[in-house]
């Protein structure tokens, strides 16, 4: 049946036990109802293609109606009344019988294929030690893949009463197991948990975790499994140093800094251009002065070639209609504009206006200097607008900071997150605005403070304004007339990072910095310090301190307030311990204590935080903790929407789908030739736009396979050839049938991820799909396998299908090609950046295949189909399994199987919104419970 080790089994195909309960009546009632979250376009077939439309639609009918979660009934086993005993009965009369006829030709012990034999494995799954291979039987058995297509010996019947007999005595074997089993989460926070965590405790956005190593990642694909994430002492004295320096970016020890400001109107930028026209002018005046009518030719045609429109971002004279090059260089600085200490105005009027348009590399250069402070917020404002008022598109502006010291010493970074959407008319144009943390740009010039300005190498440092619009012809060009630039700002001292950590009573002693010489004083700091640290600790620890550990901080506030200038900065001191605590860094939710089993309703909230916001609980969670409400299941599901639908609930979609869709793979391939870096940052984005998406509609998670809405940009549009769709945001996009998309099945990262750089790639694809979205990742391939030789003339003029086939024929190869390779070449209409295709060098696309039970998969669109029809069930129970994993952060075993499939369960009774799942995992036993340690 399989070449598969027990070991092996376990951890690959633990998506497939269907343990259900029976609700043959629901399920008609679902498929005749609209499902939470969905749109009516979702029920009822779009107009287009008959064939496409009626068939996906009819697909999804069909698998809902044959859904296990929703026919079939479990055994349920309460612990507290009863101890389950094993059908062996049921088994020996009606299984084996049916195992030893359809199955022991193959697997006895005559012929032992896969190194299984059915004969001897042990039907008692609560003790026995063949779970695994019970798990291997039940899969194949439920997808089909066994018995082999041309075997008759198994009836559909008599699958279904094994796959029945086995769905109910694993259900009841898992949930014993993990009363008794032990496994433990004990883990520290991963470095994205990290940064969130503490941009949440000193309110401010910076990466607190850039200088942290990345994290590996599970065999589940997740970078928060406990397995992974252990600690060196080399590791606590780093993050002790990251939470010093954090504090001091959040505390003000100090008096306010001074601002400087710098106002640039485009007539003064536009100058050093004009003046350089004006001196050709002046020349052929000079040349010609003994030739009046040949100086007026050769005047007029420079004026000409003055107000012909350059390639690059230029200058404009609205009054005279002459145009200059915008340019820039770095020696001598002399692009560089003066600082001021007084805050500059917006002229009212304006006859000079910079034009950046769009396309690759478009901007402009406004030169600080070496006067850009090293912390604090920068300000970056500027009056624009669209060039024409008739242009439909909407550009968009990005912010960059830079430098260039020298030839070889430049750097050049993106410090804007958003693109700002430039929607003012030339007539009304409006003030954009960026606000930038200058702690967190890196690198910044270090010829600073040791460079003069004009010498080398240069000091100065510059912004870029970028043009960001998806390029298309001279649309989407951008005009702007004023850059106003103001650094630090604070719109209030001390910053509210600052207040966030000490309250209202700023110092000490409410007297000023304090030197702590005076007794009444000294009492006063340290019941301050102790206030201060209780309730950061509160936050940090994501539980009340105890009365013991807030001692010892306070104890160690009083032997370092001895040795700093300041109250505050003693405090810091201690708080960058707190931060370097254990208490901080170290996530657990398991217990030596054989009585315990629900966690806490401080656990909980921290684990919903970390589950959703990758930080530590809000006061609203806190105090719902402190209350016991959190614990009702009522305020829990309350508290899932307010998470999800908060700023933060973004960083749960970024995390969790980057993960489970494994799209590091992504970030480091190499596009195709001439990609725009644009398009990849929108492959990026795209799966997790529609993620989020769906969250927020609560839509069905089967939209996921398929789709008629796409959430997209210009650029991505622009890619897929979907038209008049403008901007870099990202919005909801009616599909059509000819745009031959729709799901995540074919975005194009996922597609150029899984590809390799020139061409499709099948099997990435195909071992993609099985491992991230069905979680039945193939066996690894065995040693000694032929490379394919593309030397051999014959192989070099197969196509890629042609070639795969000849491989797959090789012994060594065909037991894992069989499951691979159908799944991969069902993505062939797709090239290796995702575009649809009908041909490759002059011949027909050819992406039908057979699956290993003769089924065709007729390219994307019989993929598609056969998922909706034949896999609702495993891909459900896929997700819930992923993001179990992610929420608990530990592997799944076992143990925890029956609550898999209860959570399922529920889902499908409640129409397979993205949101509802969300919820019936975070109130399940298994979210709610902690596992016990032997």
């Amino acid at each position: 049946m399989s070449n598969r080790s027990p070991i092996a089994v376990c951890v690959f195909l633990c998506a497939h036990c269907c343990a259900i309960l029976f609700l043959q009546t629901l399920a008609q009632q679902t498929v005749a109802q609209q499902t939470p979250g969905q749109d009516p376009s979702e029920q009822n077939p779009p107009a287009g293609d008959p064939y496409q439309s009626a068939s996906l639609e009819q697909a999804r009918i069909t698998g809902l109606k044959q859904s296990k979660y929703l026919n079939q009934r479990l055994r349920t086993v309460d612990h507290a009344i009863e101890s389950p005993e094993v059908r062996l009965d049921k088994y020996r009369s009606e299984i084996q019988p049916v195992l030893e006829q359809a199955c022991v030709y193959c697997h006895g012990q005559e012929t032992t294929e896969g190194n299984l034999r059915i004969d001897t494995l042990n039907p008692d799954l609560i003790t026995g030690d063949d779970v695994a291979w019970w798990l291997e039987v039940q899969a194949v058995l439920t997808n089909g893949e066994m018995p082999p297509a041309d075997s008759d010996d198994l009836k559909d019947e008599d699958r279904g009463k094994i796959v029945d007999w086995l769905s109910n005595e694993i259900q009841i074997a898992s949930s014993v197991r993990r009363a008794t089993g032990g496994h433990s989460s004990f883990r520290r926070l991963t470095r994205y948990e990290y940064n969130s965590a503490m941009q949440d405790l000193l309110g401010l956005p910076l990466n607190f975790a850039k200088d942290l190593p990345p994290e590996a990642y599970s065999e589940d694909g997740f970078q928060n499994s406990s397995e992974m994430l252990h600690m060196s002492v080399r590791q606590l004295e780093t993050y002790r140093e990251l939470a010093r320096n954090a504090l001091y970016q959040a505390v003000a020890t100090g008096s306010r800094p001074p601002v400087i400001h710098w106002g640039i109107t485009m007539a003064e930028a536009a100058n050093r251009e004009f003046a350089e026209q004006d001196k050709q002018l002046e020349g052929l005046k000079n040349e010609f002065k003994d030739d009046p009518d040949q100086q007026q030719k050769k005047i007029a045609d420079l004026l000409r070639r003055f107000k012909k429109t350059p390639r690059r971002s230029y200058y404009q004279d609205l009054k005279s209609g002459r145009l200059a090059e915008a340019q820039w260089q770095y020696r001598r600085a002399h692009y560089a504009f003066a600082p001021a200490v007084t805050k500059p105005q917006f002229p009212e009027v304006y006859d000079h206006v910079a034009v950046i348009p769009s396309g690759r590399n478009q901007y402009l250069t406004i030169e600080l200097g070496d006067q850009v402070p090293n912390q604090g917020v920068m300000r970056v404002r500027v009056r624009a607008s669209k060039t024409s008022p008739e242009d439909h598109h909407v550009p968009s502006l990005q912010l960059h900071f830079g430098f260039q010291g020298s030839n070889e010493g430049k750097a050049v970074v993106r410090v804007s997150d958003e693109d700002l959407a430039i929607t003012a008319t030339a007539d009304a144009p409006q003030i954009y605005q960026w606000e930038i943390h200058l702690n967190d740009i890196y690198p910044r010039n270090t010829f600073r403070g040791t460079s003069k300005m004009g010498g080398m190498p240069s000091p100065s440092e510059y912004i870029r304004l970028v043009n960001s619009s998806a390029p298309e012809g001279r649309h989407g060009s951008i005009q702007l007339d004023f850059v106003e630039i103001t650094a630090p700002v604070y719109d209030e001292w001390p910053p509210r990072s600052h207040q966030q950590i000490f309250g209202n009573n700023i110092h000490g002693t409410g007297t000023g910095t304090g030197t702590g010489t005076g007794e009444v004083e000294v009492e006063v700091e340290v019941e301050n310090a102790r206030r201060i640290l209780t309730r950061f600790m509160t936050r940090a620890f994501r539980r009340l301190p105890s009365a013991s550990e807030v001692d010892g901080k306070v104890r160690l506030f009083e032997a370092v307030r001895k040795q700093c200038d300041s109250f505050e900065t003693a405090v810091v001191e201690v708080l960058g311990a707190v931060l370097a605590s254990p208490s901080f860094l170290y996530v657990t939710n398991d217990t030596n204590d054989a009585g315990k089993v629900s966690i806490s309703a401080d656990e909980l909230a921290s684990r919903l935080s970390l589950f959703l916001w990758s930080s530590v609980p809000d006061r609203e969670l806190r105090d719902l903790a402190q209350s016991g409400q959190l614990m009702e299941r009522d305020v829990l599901m309350a508290q899932v929407d307010r998470m999800l639908t908060d700023d933060r609930g973004q960083r749960f979609s970024q995390q969790f789908v980057h993960q489970w869709l494994d799209m590091q793979l992504l970030e480091f391939q190499q596009t195709p030739r001439n990609a725009d870096p644009a398009l990849k940052q929108s492959m990026q984005q795209e799966p997790v736009e529609f993620f989020q998406h769906m969250l927020r509609r609560n839509k069905s998670v089967l939209n996921f396979v398929h789709s008629d809405v796409a959430m997209l940009n210009e650029t991505l549009a622009h890619h897929y050839g979907i038209p008049n769709v403008r901007g870099n945001k990202f919005r909801p996009v009616s599909l059509a049938v000819e745009h031959r998309r729709g799901g995540l099945l074919t975005q194009a990262g996922l597609l150029t991820m899984n590809a390799d750089g020139k061409d499709s790639h099948p099997l990435k694809r195909g071992v993609w799909l099985l491992k991230s979205v069905l979680n039945d990742p193939p066996p690894p391939p065995p040693p000694a396998v032929p490379e394919i030789d593309l030397a051999d003339p014959a192989i070099a003029k197969m196509t890629l299908k042609e070639r795969i086939e000849d491989h797959r024929n090789h012994p060594a190869c065909m037991s894992c090609h069989s499951k691979i390779d159908p799944w991969g070449i069902a993505f062939e209409n797709y090239d290796a950046a995702g575009r649809f295709r009908n041909q490759v060098n002059g011949k027909s696309v050819d992406a039908s295949s057979l699956l290993y039970n003769d089924q065709e998969l007729d390219g994307m669109n019989g993929l598609k189909q056969f998922l909706l029809q034949n896999r609702q069930d495993q891909f459900v129970r896929a997700l819930v399994y992923k993001l179990a994993t992610y929420s608990l952060g530990r592997p799944l075993v076992f143990n925890d199987y029956s609550r898999i499939d209860n959570i399922c369960m529920e889902v499908r009774r409640q129409g397979d919104g993205l949101t509802t799942m969300i919820k019936q995992l975070v109130v399940s036993d298994l979210f709610m419970t902690k596992r016990l340690l032997k």
